[in-house]
């Protein structure tokens, strides 16, 4: 394992200019069927909303949710979901309210059963809160009362930000994470579709380099059968990785990686042509401005990445778009993210669009 980590360390992010200017990249979605807009507008039933996450139904729809309420941390905010159709969104409703406690960071999955869930944290700070789930078994009409995902958890199980994935024999990989004194990752798995979970280890930090509190907020990976590879948010000015070859039972060391990292939540998928695709601000320095946003691509697993378009620049440091997900659509993939704590802002981008410019 140390040998096959440090195979890896050496991974590049190439600073050219992005393939294509913003403006176009907009363009060539829109004109190739694509979507470019936002969930809701300035007309809103909440102050400040963050932390959003989608999924695709069976029919097709793309279901967003995020938390939203007076302010992050107060006992008003909600979890709230609004639903695609190809033309509109829904208007916001709230889909999760446990108690008079801040809600926190939703996660929705689809499983392999096209039954849809919905993870999402619940406390009065970080380091106290405790996961909740639910889940649709009719692509959100209806949903299952929350409950516990680990009963009398404090802390944080199962996903913390970021959607698990299913390894190639049908287990169920959860990116956890937890933020005590020092911060720390772990991985969830289920072999019963969630009904037991099992955690793994924290994965070790001693030898990474990464100064501060630590990293959380991991996404995964599977390259082959048990290889799974996790990338992280960290306070080291950096995106670190981990890796297991396993299927995510045991863990490698965290190590540092190339691309920049400002203390800000991260997200990947690998796309059904293996090509990874990451949102990320591409700025380094703990707790550095967020008004950046970047969509990167590797086509080896990670060691290289090339950055593709700048979905936002702005000028304005104060400016936030931040907390990326993404995922793969039939149409190709989709992303959703924080736009300046006011809207959630939704892409989904045609396969033929990025293989236009990246190739096969």
């Amino acid at each position: 394992m140390t040998l096959f980590c440090l195979l890896l360390s050496s991974c590049v992010v190439l600073h050219n200019p992005p393939i294509i200017s913003t403006e176009d990249f907009i363009s060539a979605v829109q004109n190739e069927g694509g979507t470019v807009n936002y969930v809701f507008e300035d007309e809103r039933p909440f102050k400040e909303c963050h932390a959003s996450t989608i999924v695709e139904t069976a029919e097709g729809e793309i279901l967003s949710a995020w938390f939203g309420g007076t302010k992050e941390k107060n006992p008003d905010v909600a979890i709230w979901l609004s639903q695609w159709n190809g033309n509109k969104w829904t208007s916001p409703k709230i889909i999760a309210k446990v108690r008079e406690e801040a809600h926190w960071n939703p996660v929705l999955f689809k499983d392999q059963d096209n039954i849809i869930y919905l993870f999402f944290k619940v406390g009065k700070d970080v380091p106290n809160w405790s996961t909740y789930w639910m889940k649709t078994e009719d692509n959100g009409k209806t949903w299952t009362e929350p409950i516990e995902l680990i009963h009398g958890d404090i802390g944080g199980r199962g996903p913390v930000k970021n959607k698990p994935i299913i390894l190639h024999d049908g287990t169920w990989l959860a990116p956890a994470s937890t933020e005590i004194k020092v911060w720390h990752c772990f991985a969830d798995r289920t072999n019963d579709k969630g009904i037991t979970w099992m955690r793994s280890d924290d994965w070790d930090l001693e030898s990474s380099g990464i100064r501060g509190k630590g990293v959380i907020q991991p996404t995964f990976w599977e390259s082959q059968p048990n290889h799974v590879h996790a990338l992280m948010r960290s306070t080291g000015g950096c995106i670190a990785r981990c890796d297991s070859e396993d299927g995510g039972k045991t863990w490698g060391k965290v190590y540092r990686t190339d691309l920049p990292n400002n203390n800000s939540g991260i997200d990947l998928i690998k796309n059904i042509d293996g090509t990874l695709w990451l949102v990320y601000n591409p700025i380094a320095g703990n707790w550095g401005p967020r008004n950046q946003l970047m969509l990167a691509y590797s086509k080896d697993n990670g060691k290289t990445w090339t950055e593709f378009v700048y979905l936002e620049k702005d000028l304005i440091p104060t400016h936030e778009y931040s907390y990326p997900a993404i995922i793969t659509t039939r149409k190709g993939i989709g992303i959703s993210y924080t736009w300046r704590r006011e809207r959630i802002k939704f892409w989904e981008i045609p396969n033929n669009v990025l293989k236009k410019y990246i190739g096969q």
